[in-house]
């Protein structure tokens, strides 16, 4: 295994693909590695984790509601009421918006993207389609050696 590795695997094939699923050694500290050779290549990266992220096309390009905890309490005013729901921006968008004026584009690297289905999947490899200034990493599963391929082969895998 390489203790030093340029990355440039990784960055050929978002350029080429849009988007890429990686397969890392499970323990751990590799996409920290890949994603510092992202940000030297240009690019901003913004790291989630696909538990919990709900519908993706609503939380990642559109505006979606989002309500607080009940945790089992009475409103008292302060915070959100029972049945109350807050919106949020559409996630993609607003860091777009923001993008530092060099940058090349936005890469969503997401975490745990093994609880993703295949709805999901195609959803993310059609993103950078769509908006051609996001790329996609989302980690499928683990290996022995880090390696990635094209989302939708591992979506053909899965």
């Amino acid at each position: 295994m390489a203790l030093l590795t340029t990355g440039r695997g990784l960055i050929r094939c978002l350029q080429k693909h849009g988007a890429a699923g990686v397969y890392a050694p499970l323990e751990g500290g590799f996409e920290g590695r890949y994603r510092r050779r992202l940000r030297a290549a240009g690019y901003t990266t913004l790291n989630l984790t696909a538990r919990g992220l709900g519908d993706v096309a609503a939380y990642l390009t559109g505006i979606h509601g989002v309500r607080p905890p009940h945790l089992g309490k009475k409103s008292t005013g302060g915070g959100a009421a029972v049945g109350e729901r807050y919106y949020l921006p559409p996630l993609v968008n607003y860091h777009l918006e923001n993008l530092p004026p060099k940058s090349k584009g936005l890469v969503l690297w997401i975490i745990e993207g093994f609880v993703l289905d295949n709805q999901e999947i195609e959803y993310l490899t059609n993103l950078p389609k769509i908006e051609p200034r996001v790329k996609v990493v989302v980690e499928r599963g683990g290996d022995r050696c880090f390696r990635c391929q094209p989302l939708e082969k591992t979506l053909l895998a899965s």
